[in-house]
């Protein structure tokens, strides 16, 4: 009637794959991405250098990432075709699904698609990077019935893809901050929406069908959409002290605090958050505004001392979002977008060395 195999809920701490691309070490509380501490990365390197480590295994020469961006900024532009498609959603269709339409439009375009050799799946994993940007901002964009904004081939990866969400060029210091958002969400191992892309990888489906299951599996608010969470409750109070207790408020009617816990992280805060919250400070000090980072920073206090709970990413990536200027409701799009780059390498990985995922159940069903 079943496996003699333990049942362990949700595969909690199940090892499902072999990988070379990532690990989260949580004894030493790094996060590994190809030998390479994304802390460190965060500190001393950009989005596209991770992009290249994770997609070709290294960090890229001055020379390679020239020619990298060059190869994302040649790929700017979507078929107008896919962008009509777009512009005929419903205006209450959710920007994640806007995005996922976007996103498995583009395999038609696609005419060695079922190519899977590891040059066609980086090539094409390339190119899908290079749309993201427009995909993720002008889906948002036609859903709310605002004006689409081309990208502009002369700024930066990063500094393109702040200037399309806000219509303005961004200064040096606001796309940098931006950048390392990018970054810190490039990969993280083994969650949902990855296990979900090697999964659908497993079947010898293409890159876009993984990447579009994993868009579905991100907009699932117990994966996804935090980040908006924590934003909208920020929003509800203008203080401090008002924010503390909104949360002791929440915390005795047992409800949720978004923004706080992780499967991983479970006894220590985040370590991406930490470099948030600098990027937060960073900001404040810029506007000579500091209400957003007291607010975090009560509201980091009373989970710690009630509930022994510390942020996740999502919880200071939500008001370095903010004020950057960019619309709640793009956070998760952009979350993942920026992890489209970790995504694709799973993908690739489970390519090239493939086994069908097929587990098994434990039968708790009639007797027969």
């Amino acid at each position: 009637m079943s496996t003699n195999q333990q049942f362990v809920p949700g595969l909690d701490g199940v090892i499902a794959a072999e990988t070379a691309i990532s690990f989260l070490d949580t004894e030493q509380e790094k996060i590994i991405i190809r030998g390479h501490e994304l802390i460190d990365l965060s500190q001393n390197n950009d989005y596209i250098d991770v992009v290249h480590l994770l997609l070709d295994g290294k960090l890229p020469t001055a020379s390679k990432k020239t020619a990298l961006e060059k190869k994302l900024t040649s790929n700017y532009d979507i078929p107008d075709q896919v962008m009509q498609i777009l512009s005929l959603l419903p205006k209450q269709t959710h920007p994640m699904d806007g995005l996922r339409t976007g996103l498995s439009a583009l395999s038609g375009y696609d005419g060695d698609i079922d190519n899977r050799s590891l040059e066609a799946n980086k090539s094409r994993a390339y190119k899908l990077l290079g749309k993201l940007p427009a995909i993720t901002v002008n889906s948002f964009r036609l859903i709310n019935g605002q004006e689409v904004v081309k990208p502009d081939p002369t700024l930066s990866y990063s500094a393109n893809f702040l200037y399309m969400i806000t219509g303005e060029k961004p200064t040096a210091f606001e796309a940098e901050i931006f950048d390392r958002t990018l970054l810190l969400y490039s990969e993280h191992e083994m969650p949902n929406s990855t296990f979900t892309a090697r999964v659908i990888a497993s079947t010898n489906s293409d890159l876009y069908g993984a990447l579009t299951g994993g868009v579905a599996s991100l907009k699932g608010n117990l994966h996804g959409g935090a980040n908006e969470a924590v934003m909208y409750m920020l929003n509800e109070v203008k203080t401090a002290a008002a924010f503390e207790e909104l949360i002791q408020r929440k915390l005795i009617n047992k409800e949720k605090v978004m923004g706080f816990g992780h499967r991983v992280y479970m006894k220590k805060m985040d370590p991406r958050a930490l470099v948030l919250k600098d990027a937060l400070k960073q900001l404040c000090e810029k506007k000579g505004d500091y209400t957003l980072l007291e607010m975090c920073e009560a509201g980091e206090e009373v989970m710690r001392e009630d509930k022994g709970l510390y942020p996740n990413l999502d919880y200071y990536a939500a008001p370095v979002y903010w004020m950057l200027g960019i619309p709640i409701g793009l956070y998760t799009p952009i979350f993942f977008s920026a992890r489209t780059a970790g995504l694709a390498a799973h993908v690739i990985e489970q390519h090239n060395n493939n086994r069908i995922f097929r587990p098994r159940v434990h039968y708790i069903g009639e007797s027969y």
